[in-house]
């Protein structure tokens, strides 16, 4: 009798042989209701008037999002002047200066907005400021799309950018009509208040709001990681390298004496970071769809017997609406 035909690849390990690994699923994680509503504009807009849609930029730092868009027909461009004429535009959930839908309009393009609301309140805020004579200081990070867009509210000079605490130490703007400040929305929650004290402490009369910038699903996600960061040896963030909420995670991680890292998708995972490691902490930043957390998970189970479970600390129930051209 002939012998068996070798099999192609080893025969997986039965469960009961793997190493033990226990998750812990940040919650919440994942979408936040402004990234969600910016993918659906862009797909509503390609229901409506069919491939090809161009949105400026990224509509969200995300790879798989974007991917996934391009897949139904969105064109992703850095500039209005990259649009055909008669092209419809879909600006991305960053937020943009005023100078790009004029420039839409000049051209003749019609546009849609995919600002985050929360973003846009952002905005409104800073020409309320300027309205009443006040500088604005802006903490946020310099290049960011978010910070670029909402300076670009406003005429050059009428907002000084404040990074970091070191910089809220010695910026010295023209206070002579007095001071506000706002944020960016994804700011680490920490930093930014010690950015804030700082800058109350230096300026008593300083303006701004009742609490600060920082939208509710990046202090939620942050919160979320601080959770699962004591019982973890190491925390994943699920997000790309240029994504500001999803950097802040990790970052978050880390100060609570955790190691992190950030991986783009499950495949970008090396074994050797798990090596040690019997308790894993697992988040996502607000632009990583939980498709990408679920793949982890698959990729876990072919060399881990595993043990998940979730810390939720907060339940989110945010949902914003589409803008009137596509309600």
């Amino acid at each position: 009798m002939a012998d068996s035909p070798m099999p192609d690849s080893p025969i997986p390990a039965p469960r009961s042989a793997l190493p033990p690994l226990r998750v812990l699923l940040a919650g919440p994680r994942g979408f936040c209701a402004g990234v969600d509503r910016a993918i659906r504009i862009v797909e509503e807009a390609l229901r409506r008037h069919g491939a090809p849609v161009y949105v400026r930029h990224e509509i969200v730092h995300n790879r798989t999002v974007v991917e996934a868009l391009e897949r139904q027909g969105a064109v992703f461009v850095e500039e209005v002047a990259e649009v055909p004429e008669g092209a419809p535009v879909v600006f991305s959930a960053h937020g943009v200066p005023k100078s790009v839908p004029a420039e839409a309009v000049a051209r003749g393009i019609s546009w849609l907005d995919a600002t985050c609301p929360l973003v846009s309140k952002v905005h409104r805020e800073a020409e309320r400021h300027s309205a009443a004579g006040r500088h604005i200081l802006m903490i946020g990070h310099a290049g960011h799309p978010e910070v670029i867009g909402t300076m670009g509210q406003l005429a050059p000079g009428a907002m000084t950018l404040v990074q970091t605490a070191e910089e809220a130490r010695t910026v010295m703007p023209d206070s002579a009509n007095g001071l506000a400040f706002i944020t960016q929305t994804t700011l680490s929650v920490d930093d930014t208040a010690e950015v804030v004290a700082i800058l109350r402490s230096r300026f008593p009369d300083i303006r701004g709001p009742k609490s600060e910038d920082i939208c509710y699903a990046t202090t939620n996600r942050q919160a979320a990681v601080k959770a699962i960061a004591a019982e973890s040896d190491l925390v994943i963030v699920i997000g790309s390298a240029n994504s500001s909420n999803s950097q802040r995670l990790r970052e978050v991680a880390e100060r609570a004496g955790t190691r992190a890292v950030l991986l783009p998708t499950a495949v970008a995972l090396e074994w050797s970071l798990l090596s040690g490691v019997t308790r894993l902490g697992i988040s996502a930043g607000a632009s990583a769809p939980e498709l990408l957390v679920d793949q982890l998970l698959e990729r876990l189970r072919e060399h881990y017997a595993l043990d998940v479970s979730e810390r939720r600390v907060v339940e989110e129930d945010v949902v914003f609406k589409l803008p009137a051209p596509l309600a």
